[in-house]
């Protein structure tokens, strides 16, 4: 036996003795030890339709995506934060147009806006017609080198969410996806992204996590919630109001109907 798990049945059973004891001498303390009722029994899970056939394809999986290289960009001494955000989005946005193909408008759209961008970015002042956003640091592959996170303005109010990072000094992207993002916001190594639902009330909230294996970022977790912004209580309806009945007109003084 386990000498951890011996001494802690030991405990236990002196505690069982010691509370016979002070039953058996009639402990009348309200303040005691007291009975919480009946424990629910605890039910395994169910396997639904056991005889089902295993599938002939996989589904197509959202963000299942794999290291893409980004190629005629310069890292100046191997160091992300010395490169240029624009120029890094501009070359794999080319390569890679990712969820928008060469023929759709909005690719069109992105490519022409890329020249107003003039080695800045969109939070400039006199760029506001570039795409590409402030660009965010942060060690997202847990190798201790800061990685680059970009974000790319689309047409419609959506937005085209980038990361890259350095392989043998070698630039590839590990994270693409576009969507009507509300909000994106970092925890520890996780990017976390907001987006707008088709159900009033609610939001996507999908963590995007480093995988080792894969070498990309891939959604671990795609859920639907509660939007912070959302009412708590539903709009108080107004009275229908009531119909007063006229009055009735009064006899004549004379009787006559």
């Amino acid at each position: 036996m386990n000498r951890s798990r011996a001494a802690g049945r030991a405990a236990l059973t002196a505690a069982l003795v010691l509370s016979a004891t002070l039953l058996a001498g009639g402990c009348g303390d309200p303040g005691g030890l007291q009975g919480a009722g009946p424990t629910p029994t605890v039910e395994g899970p169910t396997r639904l339709w056991p005889r089902l056939p295993p599938p002939s394809a996989p589904a197509e999986d959202y963000g299942a995506i794999e290291s893409l290289p980004v190629k005629g960009v310069d890292v100046p001494g191997g160091d992300l934060r010395k490169a240029d955000p624009t120029a890094v989005a501009k070359a794999d946005f080319d390569a890679h147009p990712g969820t928008y193909s060469r023929s759709d408008s909005a690719y069109k759209k992105t490519v022409q806006k890329f020249d107003a961008c003039g080695g800045a970015h969109a939070d400039a002042a006199d760029h506001a017609e570039c795409p590409v956003l402030n660009a965010y640091y942060r060690d997202l592959t847990g190798d201790g080198k800061d990685d680059l996170i970009v974000g790319i303005r689309l047409p419609e109010q959506n937005l085209d969410i980038r990361a890259y990072a350095l392989d043998e000094r070698k630039l590839i992207q590990i994270m693409e996806m576009g969507d009507a993002v509300l909000g994106v916001e970092m925890a520890g190594r996780e990017v976390i992204v907001r987006a707008v639902s088709s159900l009033p009330g609610y939001e996507y909230r999908t963590v995007w996590s480093w995988d080792s294996h894969q070498k990309t970022m891939l959604p671990t977790s795609d859920e639907i919630v509660r939007s912070p912004n959302a009412p708590t209580t539903k709009p108080d309806r107004k009275p229908v109001p009531k119909r007063t009945p006229e009055p009735e007109p009064e006899p004549s003084p004379s009787g006559t109907p």
